[in-house]
């Protein structure tokens, strides 16, 4: 048996594989640490279910997976999804890799600190380079750190949101290795082009966030197979957030260097990786 994908939860794979049953494709589903994957019995089926799972990742409620529950569904199975806050929480944990996890607990817990009495020092320490007193280039890790700060629950909710979904995604169907490459280069080199912009005073998660998206709209486009993808109207979204930055309609202040330069990096790894990822 060969592996075509993973989802992030039984029910998804299920469906699925109810649908590839119908098309007389010999599957099955095994639990794994990151999510559900799914199993192809036999090497002629491979490369069409392949395309189908490409097609399910894109269109995952379309009516033909519901109907092939029904027609094909095994009635006598019962799967324990036990109870919904559990539910919950196994699907964020299934959903992510390791790096994804480790990045949103790391940002959550500076922000508590942040408003539990410790702002001053939190900052202090982890701010870029010049934004506090002996913050100076020897203390390299100034370079990433600011990244990880947020300054509004609003910011945070909203750079966490996007990080798990998407970061979750390119982790667990693609691999660690890029998310990786985009965190660290997309948590750098634009807070080097936002201290240019504005000076040293920024945080946030921002622009690594519109990193992963240019790199999974990216990805979508140009290797399905690879299973991930941004709908368009989630992109143009994120572009017209981005277009907001630029103006005061928000009535915040927005890193728009970070931004820019997160998204520039996400396209070009895109563009790069999707000429070598095979699935």
């Amino acid at each position: 048996m060969i592996e075509i994908g993973r989802l992030p939860n039984s029910r998804a794979a299920q469906a699925f594989v109810d649908y590839l049953k119908g098309e007389h494709i010999d599957c099955q589903i095994e639990p794994q640490m990151q999510g559900v994957a799914i199993l192809v019995v036999h090497d002629k089926d491979i490369e069409r279910a392949r395309k189908e799972f490409a097609h399910f990742i894109a269109h995952p409620y379309d009516s033909k997976y519901l109907q092939a529950s029904w027609e094909h569904g095994d009635t006598h199975t019962k799967l324990d999804y036990g109870a919904p806050s559990l539910q919950l929480f196994t699907q964020f944990i299934t959903g992510a890799g390791p790096i994804t996890l480790i990045i949103f607990a790391l940002c959550s817990i500076i922000f508590a600190a942040m408003n539990l009495g410790f702002a001053n020092q939190t900052y202090e320490a982890l701010s870029y380079f010049g934004a506090v007193p002996n913050a100076d280039f020897s203390q390299f890790w100034r370079v990433f750190t600011p990244s990880l700060l947020h300054f509004s629950a609003m910011h945070i909710i909203f750079n966490l949101l996007w990080w798990w979904y998407l970061g979750g995604k390119i982790e667990t169907r693609i691999g660690t290795a890029p998310l990786l490459i985009l965190l660290l280069v997309a948590g750098t080199l634009p807070n080097i082009v936002q201290y240019y912009v504005s000076g040293p005073n920024f945080g946030g998660l921002s622009g690594v966030v519109y990193a992963v998206a240019g790199y999974t709209w990216v990805m979508g486009i140009r290797k399905p197979a690879a299973g991930i993808g941004l709908p368009p109207s989630y992109m143009g979204f994120m572009l017209i957030w981005l277009v907001l930055g630029f103006t005061d309609v928000l009535g915040i202040s927005v890193a728009n260097g970070a931004h820019i330069g997160g998204l520039i990096i996400g396209l070009a790894q895109g563009l790069f990786d999707s000429r070598k990822v095979t699935h």
